[in-house]
């Protein structure tokens, strides 16, 4: 199956995709991972990419998914992708049709992270990672089981992204409204769309998208 993940940053995109890629074979598409590997690769668009990220400026959406075509044709026809973080436009969504369109595949299904604007700001301004091995925590919600310690290597060392602070994260927020909130409804229109409450426990969001999966 082919299907998009749609919420805001924070809302859990990652998290559910990294269990479809290990409980289906999936395959996760997210447009920074990949934007990285392609510049690292020196493919023709990721020479493109690195140009114009050099310069300052950013990345066009015919890059974008140029980098998505590439990406697709590396792929077995028959292996099912998760787009993450793409498309984050309307003109993106018609992009990514024509796409997979010369690729033979078509969307399955697009699901919709919902979340709580307040609650999600609490939910990524509180975490942290362990400096050494990565592991994750959270201030409220899963805090290390003694105290400065990492449960996972022991290192007392942890570290904060920069940009998990509440005026980021608020202004990450209206980008999405106003840029990709618009192309739900025309999912919508399609068919296509299902909605999961994106502020519930891990395991019961996947539970929910597993479900709308097999449905389908």
């Amino acid at each position: 199956m082919d299907i998009i993940l749609l919420g805001p940053p924070g809302a859990g995109k990652g998290t559910q995709a990294s269990h479809l890629e290990a409980t289906r074979g999936m395959i996760q598409l997210s447009t920074g991972d990949m934007l990285r590997a392609a510049v690292k690769s020196g493919s023709p668009v990721g020479l493109q990419a690195k140009a114009v990220m050099e310069a300052g400026e950013l990345v066009s959406d015919a890059i974008v998914s140029g980098i998505i075509d590439e990406k697709l044709a590396s792929l077995d026809p028959a292996q099912g992708v998760i787009f993450d973080g793409y498309p984050r436009t309307a003109a993106q969504a018609e992009q990514l049709d024509t796409i997979l369109e010369g690729r033979g595949r078509s969307l399955d299904k697009v699901i919709e992270l919902e979340v709580n604007e307040d609650k999600l700001v609490a939910r990524i301004v509180g975490r942290y990672t362990c400096a050494v091995c990565g592991a994750g925590y959270h201030d409220h919600f899963k805090q290390p089981k003694v105290a400065e310690t990492c449960d996972v290597c022991g290192s007392h060392d942890f570290k904060r992204r920069p940009d998990d602070n509440e005026d980021t994260v608020r202004t990450r927020m209206a980008e999405y409204r106003a840029k990709t909130e618009p192309i739900i409804p025309i999912y919508q229109a399609r068919g296509l769309l299902a909605r999961v409450d994106g502020m519930g426990e891990i395991g019961a969001v996947t539970h929910a998208i597993e479900a709308i999966l097999d449905a389908a």
